[in-house]
């Protein structure tokens, strides 16, 4: 029975969606929602308030609906799901504790601009209208931290001096300057020096507020605590999990892993341990220019492609691409932006380059399994060609465990491939799942203050700090040098999100094995029909795909 795309559900959420852009037209940017919207998004209290009126609205009139059809039931779960979580942050104040490095309001902003299409004078005015709003927006945004401080709920004080430091560095590096050169000389390049200007001096006076202002009065305390964290990790993963189970679970998994990369650093080099092994790696296996390096991403991106398409999935032609962005000088992980909804905007990974003079290659080609292919761009891209069986809002929402647990999928699947085939890049991928497994047990074990068991306490320490966060993140973790400082800030300033990669990518391998365990599993359809679903809370996941039959109906 074919959906009727006209249901008062669907209706909704279009709905909801226009009405949500208006609000928040730099989220949109961000999620490829086109339409022409206003620069500027309002971060000042009122703002807030807005987009939560919008939820209530928006929930008191989807109680009224009843759904017609398994896609009318799946739309309305996912909008109900996602709201509720939303409005439930919002009511605990988040909003005016939003301080957070490396990814945060700042970063936000910055991309939000790189973002945005610049091929006539018309975008390029957009593009100068939106560097002339950030001033503005980063005013309002301190309007609602200072309210936050007012009412005593504030973020970390190493969250606010960290942000302080990316601000400043914005704002001196210079980091919107090469849009002056990228457009010349012509009728917008008077409004578009100026917004880079202003741009950059907002970035330097929310540096020195920050510094100034903010971080006295933040609390000295890194951890969320149990009530937020439970909060945050429902949002990231769309379900509530015995955090404690997860913890010690977090551990087995990394100790497991840990002896599968033995086995792997003694075919490297017989005897060798896993440190000698990467440190082989590390002199052998790396390029030396950013020239090389972007060049060399992009070629893998377009080898997995070729590799995959018509085999594992079914790749539709307008995904077929993938541009990469190399960022200069800054540091962190890889990140991946979706296609616009009128897929003009092409899929993007993101690569901070840092102040690296080596490219290390053995340890990046399972990251372009996950911000690539298969990984995000196909899970995200397929929203975007979904057709009439997905809901608007579905097309642009997000569920991390959903999303980041099916990228760490999609590394897993690469290694089941055989892509892993030149030398140390299957270390380089059990690295990286151990980065993840490293990831649970200092998310839950720092926000809850949960002890180290006792043998990992003999190597470690007994509680958790910064510094012994960062030390199982390097040695355990196996994080690159360059990262682990703003990796570990990252997890101590977003409660619940690092979690989301191993938890995810657990409830993928559990509904995978179900499915194969059925008649007529057959893997290229089973991944259609997965993504075909678009984002799912973790609760629901198994649900959602035991309703699949062979054929690729729903039951």
């Amino acid at each position: 029975m074919a959906h009727v795309t006209n249901s008062p559900i669907f209706q909704l959420c279009d709905d909801y969606i226009n009405r949500w852009a208006v609000l928040d037209p730099v989220a949109a940017t961000a999620e490829g929602i086109t339409g022409a919207y206003a620069p500027a998004t309002d971060f000042s209290p009122d703002g807030h308030e807005s987009r939560a009126d919008l939820i209530r609205e928006t929930l008191h009139a989807l109680a009224g609906l009843d759904a017609r059809d398994e896609n009318d039931r799946r739309a309305a779960d996912h909008l109900r799901e996602r709201l509720e979580v939303t409005l439930a942050l919002h009511d605990n104040g988040e909003p005016f504790r939003e301080v957070a490095a490396p990814f945060g309001m700042i970063n936000f902003l910055r991309d939000s601009v790189d973002l945005l299409p610049r091929s006539n004078d018309d975008e390029w005015r957009d593009v100068a209208a939106r560097l002339a709003a950030i001033p503005g927006m980063l005013s309002g945004w301190r309007t609602s931290l200072t309210l936050g401080m007012q009412r005593r709920v504030v973020a970390a004080r190493r969250q606010a001096l960290e942000l302080s430091d990316q601000a400043v560095r914005y704002g001196t590096a210079g980091t919107h300057a090469a849009l002056i050169g990228a457009y010349g000389d012509g009728p917008v390049a008077r409004d578009l020096a100026a917004g880079v200007a202003a741009a950059h001096e907002a970035y330097l006076e929310t540096g020195r507020w920050l510094r100034g202002e903010y971080a006295p009065n933040a609390t000295e305390r890194d951890a969320a605590g149990e009530e937020r964290y439970a909060l945050g990790a429902r949002y990231n993963l769309g379900d509530d999990v015995d955090l404690r189970d997860a913890y010690a679970w977090g551990w087995e998994e990394l100790r497991r892993i840990e002896r599968e990369m033995e086995a792997e650093a003694d075919r490297i080099k017989p005897g060798a341990t896993v440190s000698e092994a990467i440190a082989l790696l590390e002199d052998t296996e790396f390029l030396t220019s950013s020239e090389a390096y972007l060049a060399w991403l992009r070629d893998r991106h377009d080898e997995a492609l070729e590799r995959l398409h018509g085999v594992h999935f079914d790749i539709a032609e307008p995904l077929r691409q993938v541009e990469v962005v190399l960022v200069p000088g800054e540091a962190g992980a890889p990140y991946y932006t979706p296609p616009s909804e009128d897929l003009l905007r092409p899929g993007r990974t993101w690569w901070p380059a840092g102040q690296r003079e080596r490219y290390a290659t053995w340890s990046e080609l399972t990251t372009v399994a996950h911000e690539g292919v298969p990984g995000h761009h196909l899970q995200l891209g397929a929203t975007k060609v979904a057709g009439d069986s997905l809901s608007r809002f579905g097309k642009v929402s997000w569920v991390s465990g959903h999303g980041e647990g099916w990228a760490l999928y999609a590394e897993r699947l690469a290694d089941e491939l055989g892509w892993f085939e030149e030398r140390g890049t299957r270390l380089g991928m059990l690295c990286g799942s151990a980065l993840r497994a490293a990831r649970v047990v200092i998310d839950i074990g720092v926000h809850l203050g949960l002890p180290l068991p006792p043998e990992e306490a003999e190597r470690h320490g007994p509680a958790w700090t910064f510094e012994v966060a960062k030390d199982v993140l390097y040695n355990r973790g196996r994080c690159e040098p360059h990262n682990v400082h703003p990796e570990t800030v990252r997890y101590f300033g977003w409660p619940g999100q690092a979690i989301s990669y191993k938890l995810g990518e657990r409830a993928w391998l559990a509904a995978r094995a179900e499915a194969a365990a059925r008649p007529g599993f057959d893997l290229k359809q089973w991944h259609s029909q997965a993504l075909a679903l678009g984002p799912v809370g973790l609760s629901s996941l198994t649900a959602a795909l035991r309703r699949i039959t062979p054929n690729g109906h729903s039951a």
